[in-house]
């Protein structure tokens, strides 16, 4: 398998979500309520995986928000990740490169939440490279602030990295033990399931390990650049304890698929400092059985190009890791 530099739907325009004039009145009146004055215009995210809307809303009196909102009845498990995520939001340290949260709203069987909104856009690909360094200093000032997890955030109770690769991240041994069908696997992985199984099978442990917080799911399309260069990270929902490490193999899948020296941005980050040797396979490994079965099983709720996204992120993953280990 080559790299294939693009994927085949644009991260920032991954989303399918409802417009504004298509919510409900009622709704449309309590967000305008709060923010104090009519919504004059709604630029809704196109970036991003789910159904549920999302906007940045500006108001006759010249003010601007970014609001998202889910029925409770349609996307219950949406409604809660929105609620978390403002939860998360109104405990990170305040000088983290993210959006502040404003408030919430439940209202017309729907939940809303307000953040300020980054007037910035969705990195586009392959990197310019000025966004890439951007984005990775940016997540080092992010791993360095949570390196050490603040009361705040670690009293909401969040999920360990190596409680979830315990219980449901460990997909290459599910695979191999017939409970999910295997994937399409190109030519130079076929017969490495037992090394995916065994690779895979390290994260727990090193995860374990690890004292701080990450960000839990850091991709392209939850990075904004600003006017200025600078890097924002949206979409705070799956915030756990576990290595910094992880969240920067997520974010260089797309970096090697764009032909850069991964493995160099790897290593060099400070968030990968005291990394184990074969951190990074582990992690690719992981990624790669996430992404590819997951690509099968898309929630109905989720954006219809999902699918397509997960394939191609597996894809990647794979192609890097069978790299790595001289599988091709």
């Amino acid at each position: 398998m080559s790299p294939t530099p693009l994927p085949p739907v644009p991260y920032h325009a991954s989303a399918q979500r409802p417009s504004w004039q298509a919510l409900p009145a009622a709704l449309r009146a309590a967000v305008a309520d709060r923010l104090g004055a009519p919504v004059s215009a709604a630029r809704v995210a196109g970036a991003g995986f789910t159904r549920g809307f999302a906007a940045v809303l500006d108001t006759a009196d010249g003010g601007r928000a970014f609001v998202k909102a889910a029925p409770a009845a349609g996307q219950p498990r949406l409604v809660d990740s929105y609620a978390r995520e403002a939860a998360i939001l109104d405990r990170l340290p305040a000088d983290l490169p993210a959006p502040r949260p404003r408030w919430t709203l439940h209202e017309a069987g729907w939940f809303v939440l307000c953040t300020e909104a980054v007037d910035g856009h969705t990195p586009r690909l392959p990197w310019a490279p000025t966004e890439l360094d951007a984005a990775l200093a940016g997540y080092a000032q992010v791993a360095a602030a949570l390196a050490d997890a603040p009361a705040g955030l670690t009293a909401l109770g969040l999920p360990h990295l190596a409680d979830l690769a315990r219980s449901d991240i460990l997909w290459w041994e599910e695979v191999a033990a017939g409970r999910e069908p295997s994937p399409p696997l190109p030519g130079p992985v076929r017969g490495r399931l037992p090394e995916l199984v065994a690779l895979e099978a390290r994260l727990p442990g090193y995860a374990a390990e690890a004292a701080g917080l990450i960000h839990g799911d850091l991709r392209v399309d939850n990075v904004l650049i600003d006017a200025d260069g600078r890097a924002w990270f949206c979409d705070w929902t799956w915030v756990c304890h576990g290595p910094p490490w992880w969240d920067v193999a997520g974010l260089l899948l797309t970096a090697y698929a764009g032909g850069l020296d991964a493995d160099a941005l790897f290593a060099g980050h400070p968030a990968c400092a005291g990394a184990p040797a074969d951190a990074l396979d582990a992690t690719l490994a992981a990624l790669a059985g996430y992404y590819l079965t997951g690509a099968a099983a898309a929630p109905p709720t989720a954006s219809p190009h999902l699918p397509a996204h997960q394939r191609w992120s597996g894809e990647q993953a794979l192609d890097w890791l069978a790299l790595r280990q001289g599988w091709r």
